[in-house]
């Protein structure tokens, strides 16, 4: 039975329109030198899409963040505006410009400087893939913020945040669940006084937040905090319409180099 098995394999190598051939005899399997001299099936070149994503790192503004906004147009959204100067947090102190009328004002030059900075950070992680989430307790703001989710394809939280949501996601939702890469946080508290419970729990995760800190917040939890009123709809409407902005361009911006490169 093996002998006639071998000449089979010998008949199927003499064959012109065989390359290679492979046999298998009593469990064991047997190839021929022309198929084990076959070349492997060409790989897409990781280089190409790595050089992709290490792009943007080489400009301080690749995504040209800086023409979506001017301090003209925080100051007509009146995002200088904070509390009244006896609900003022101690860690808020360095970025106010002064207080009138007992009512603190917030320094412009520098929610301009940090909201880029923020802005620029949102942008990298959209552009590379990473899951952007909303998250706000005003109901008021609640459809604005879902909506600006849905628009730029990414997720919301305008709802109560229960406890674990983060920190024991695999129990409650299974394992391999991925976690957001960014969390921007349009209203930092649950209340007056009560820090939002998602910044403690994206802190203990490692996972980096952009948060709106009002004059009576705590930024010293947000990775990148930008001081500015988080009450008035104008201002709300300006932040989402920026950020909004900014995800679309990181993507669209990803899609032109993919295409220009080919994949």
């Amino acid at each position: 039975m093996a002998a006639r098995v071998l000449m089979k394999a010998i008949r199927s190598l003499r064959s012109p329109g065989v390359v290679g051939a492979a046999l298998s005899c009593n469990g064991h399997t047997f190839s021929s030198a022309a198929a084990a001299a076959r070349p492997a099936a060409p790989s897409v070149d990781a280089g190409v899409n790595e050089k992709i994503l290490n792009v943007p790192l080489t400009q301080p503004d690749y995504f040209r963040l800086s023409e979506l906004f001017t301090v003209k147009d925080l100051f007509e959204a009146r995002v200088h505006l904070g509390h009244k100067k006896g609900c003022r947090h101690r860690l808020m102190e360095p970025y106010l410009f002064g207080s009138r009328l007992d009512v603190d004002i917030i320094d412009l030059e520098q929610t301009a400087d940090h909201l880029q900075r923020a802005l620029n950070f949102t942008a990298h992680v959209a552009y590379r893939g990473g899951i952007v989430l909303f998250v706000s307790r005003r109901r008021q703001f609640a459809h604005l913020v879902e909506r600006t989710a849905q628009e730029c394809g990414e997720y919301a939280h305008t709802r109560y945040w229960q406890g674990g949501l983060l920190t024991n996601a695999p129990v409650q939702y299974g394992p391999g669940v991925r976690l957001p890469d960014l969390i921007v946080f349009l209203s930092t508290l649950n209340n007056v006084f009560q820090t939002h419970v998602g910044i403690r729990d994206a802190a203990k995760m490692n996972i980096p937040t952009v948060g709106i800190v009002d004059s009576n917040c705590n930024p010293s939890l947000v990775t990148y905090p930008v001081p500015g009123n988080d009450d008035t709809p104008v201002a709300m409407e300006l932040y989402c319409r920026l950020f909004k902005m900014t995800i679309n361009r990181a993507k669209d911006k990803r899609k032109r180099m993919e295409l220009l490169k080919g994949i």
